[in-house]
């Protein structure tokens, strides 16, 4: 079996930390591992795999060693200046931030819908948005045999989404301390302001999912709106989403589908109050997908309540899945 080169970009961030745990679980077939960072963390010692790694300052020439595949959760500044220097130098690079995302050149994966994409790549995959990548997961295979004709997205974010000064801002505000990361203290409230506005009222975090949305489902006619907000869980994303079909539906024959879809867990038994949690989904890769009904205001539609761990399967899990299977 053939090993591989890996480099980590971002490797001390808390998306970075994350790769690293879900590669000590996957154990892939790599024989060399390289860990970057900017010069502020360059030097500190990461555990991995029985051995200890110095975490290597992220210059222009970081590359010519020679490396496979990079992960990159640096950020799109980041990215932007050093994923085209690693392509250069042969390496297959799997981007977390948005920079790449709605490049038309650049295939945008979530490798339970639509994995073949990324085998067409130039050189950059990119790895969509922590809130579209559960969602998609959840929609594709509805997609696929009643076509979605409309999606209302209304999302429930958790502050780790915002990094650890998003976690930090969490636990300050709970003691009372000014926020510093978020535009209010998070701590008792719910904020429907995640990214910048734009002009027409939505935030591009809105905007991130209903493009993305179109594009890793190959459809650009799906109509999607989506209202964002952060709150003040400290990890897994929560959504409650609202799609209409074009075809007849049955919520029996929905929730056997997704029961049987790559990636999903139907936790939907409401006589036992079973539906998915943030607090059951963080640490797991799965996409959790409960309280599904009719929505009787229109002929075929349904609204559903979909949750996952958006450090893991939202960023850190699925940039491994894509590399996973790049290597099978």
């Amino acid at each position: 079996m053939k090993k591989y080169r890996l480099a980590l970009v971002g490797a001390t961030g808390l998306v970075g930390r994350t790769v690293i745990k879900v590669l000590e679980e996957k154990k892939l077939p790599i024989e060399k591992y390289c860990f970057f960072s900017s010069n502020k963390s360059s030097g500190s010692k990461i555990n991995f795999l029985g051995s200890e790694y110095i975490v290597k300052e992220l210059k222009e020439d970081s590359f010519d060693e020679g490396f496979d595949y990079a992960i990159f959760c640096a950020g799109g500044s980041v990215s932007k200046k050093y994923a085209k220097i690693a392509v250069a130098k042969g390496v297959t690079v799997i981007d977390n931030s948005s920079i790449f995302r709605m490049d038309k050149n650049v295939p945008l994966v979530v490798p339970e819908v639509n994995f073949e994409d990324a085998l067409n790549n130039r050189g950059i995959i990119a790895n969509p948005n922590c809130s579209t990548i559960q969602a998609v997961v959840a929609l594709k295979p509805l997609d696929d045999k009643y076509k979605i004709k409309r999606i209302i997205y209304s999302t429930y974010q958790a502050v780790s989404g915002a990094g650890q000064k998003g976690i930090e801002d969490f636990e300050r505000t709970s003691k009372g301390l000014s926020n510093q990361k978020f535009t209010y203290p998070i701590y008792n409230n719910c904020i429907p302001h995640i990214d910048d506005f734009l002009d027409d009222g939505y935030t591009k975090e809105e905007m991130k999912m209903i493009n993305e949305t179109k594009k890793i489902l190959h459809n650009k006619r799906i109509k999607v709106t989506a209202t964002t907000v952060r709150v003040p869980v400290l990890n897994s994303h929560s959504e409650s989403i609202n799609v209409e079909f074009k075809n007849e539906i049955d919520i029996d024959e929905i929730k056997k589908l997704l029961s049987c879809s790559p990636g999903i867990i139907l936790e939907d038994d409401i006589k036992n109050n079973k539906y998915p949690l943030a607090s059951n989904s963080s640490g797991s890769d799965y996409v959790y997908v409960g309280r599904i009904r009719r929505d009787y205001t229109v002929k075929n539609g349904i609204n559903m309540w979909v949750v996952a761990d958006n450090i893991r399967k939202g960023a850190a899990s699925n940039a491994v899945q894509i590399l996973e299977r790049l290597i099978k």
